[in-house]
């Protein structure tokens, strides 16, 4: 029978990996099957710094073989120490969704006694999680480091995303604060991975594809000294060469004592900044180069493609009835949907600034930079820069606490606590 202090070690462990997205997959359901992976199945929420709450969060073990510096559960730390079965996790996840308290199940461990061993368990686990419990739901499974591929790829055909956690930008980085590690132990399985859901997708297998929701990783920003370019450019990497659904950045918070890391937390701006540079990345045509120099950090003041477009202020304004889908993105104001809308009704009449207004197109922001049938609202040079930082300040709401919502929080801290889409 499982203890509560068992549980609550292992959610606890659990909280500071962020790279759990439950959004993406289409798992075949099976006749009398239990839950469904299916977009409208995932019930989606995150706290303020994109930790999702939606999933049962937990290691199968805290009891790490690795002494990574930046780590909780790290061999040398002194907190307490817990391990359960893997009928134990089953049976968990099954109840818990069965009363409704999760939608499906980020499963991670640390590497206790080798990474074969521990993968072999994790393995285990989701295949009876499918096979014996006739659990249908959302599995996201975490990828461990030197485990043999066999392995890694039978728990690939039976979850519908797996991660292997980057965590620091560099091999440098990683040799300093996680030597048990190596850049081709985290690497080299996801192009496998990569390898393998291609070869699905151009066979067209359906039942049993792996991983219908691809792969992600996280990367910690602030504990090591890499820049928001090198960061970027090793996400535009993953993106672009071996196709992961989504990068995300946990910015260092000192949780461990360590004469190796840095004393004060990094801060979310920072982390914020490079969500907003990744969209734009993703999204709006944008490459690193555009957006930050190797060694340089993303403008705090502005958000990245204000700050791209302040610094390319001889492209603007442009014509909103004639400028083409590639430029209207790269206006700040206009997102993805509202320049859609504008090709769109423009096909029919020209459209005025009342039009945008409309659309929804963020005027305030927008209006320095386009005309509308030849008019010019906005501002010019010094004066732009300084309503766009009065708008930004405006909008930014400042640091949060940094915590996973916990099991064991009381009523009034769960109704508390600040949800939205990251």
């Amino acid at each position: 029978m499982l203890d509560a202090t068992t549980l609550e070690i292992l959610t606890e462990s659990a909280k500071y990996d962020v790279s759990c997205s439950s959004s993406g997959s289409k798992r075949v359901n099976r006749k009398g099957g239990l839950g469904n992976a299916s977009v409208g199945g995932i019930c989606h929420s995150f706290t303020p710094d994109g930790r999702c709450i939606s999933l049962l969060k937990i290691l199968m073990s805290n009891e790490c073989a690795y002494d990574c510096e930046y780590c909780p559960n790290r061999r040398s730390s002194g907190v307490r120490r817990a391990r359960i079965t893997p009928d134990e996790i089953c049976s968990l996840t099954v109840n818990f969704y069965k009363r409704n308290y999760i939608e499906g199940l980020f499963l991670s461990s640390a590497v206790f006694d080798t990474p074969n061993r521990t993968m072999e368990l994790l393995t285990e686990t989701v295949i009876r999680l499918r096979k014996v419990y006739n659990f249908n739901g959302y599995i996201h499974l975490k990828g461990i480091p030197h485990a043999d591929e066999a392995l890694v790829m039978k728990a690939a055909r039976h979850v519908d995303r797996m991660s292997y956690n980057i965590e620091l930008p560099s091999e440098r980085s990683l040799k300093l604060l996680a030597p048990q590690k190596t850049k081709d132990s985290l690497i080299l399985p996801m192009k496998k991975l990569q390898s393998a859901l291609i070869y699905d997708r151009e066979n067209k297998v359906k039942r049993g594809r792996i991983l219908p929701a691809g792969q992600t990783t996280q990367m910690i920003v602030g504990a090591s000294p890499e820049s928001d370019g090198h960061i970027l450019r090793l996400s535009e990497y993953l993106y672009r060469n071996i196709g992961l659904k989504r990068v995300y950045y946990s910015s260092y918070i000192p949780v461990v004592k360590s004469g190796l890391l840095p004393a004060e937390p990094a801060g979310l701006l920072r982390e914020h900044r490079l969500y907003q540079a990744d969209w734009l990345l993703r999204f709006y045509g944008f490459d690193v180069d555009e957006l930050c120099g190797e060694g340089e950090n993303l403008d705090a003041d502005y958000d990245p493609k204000c700050a791209w477009a302040l610094k390319n202020m001889q492209l603007f304004p442009v014509e909103i009835n004639r400028a083409p889908l590639e430029m209207l993105l790269r206006v700040p104001g206009i997102g993805a949907k509202g320049a859609y809308r504008i090709i769109s009704a423009r096909k029919f009449s020209p459209l005025n600034f009342d039009d945008l207004a409309k659309m929804r197109i963020v005027l305030k922001r927008a209006k320095h930079f386009i005309t509308c049938r030849g008019k010019f609202y906005g501002c010019e040079g010094n004066a732009a820069r300084a309503a766009l930082l009065l708008d930004e300040k405006s909008n930014f709401c400042g640091d949060e606490e940094d915590r996973q919502l916990s099991l064991f929080s009381s009523p009034s801290a769960a109704l508390g606590a600040l949800t939205g889409e990251l």
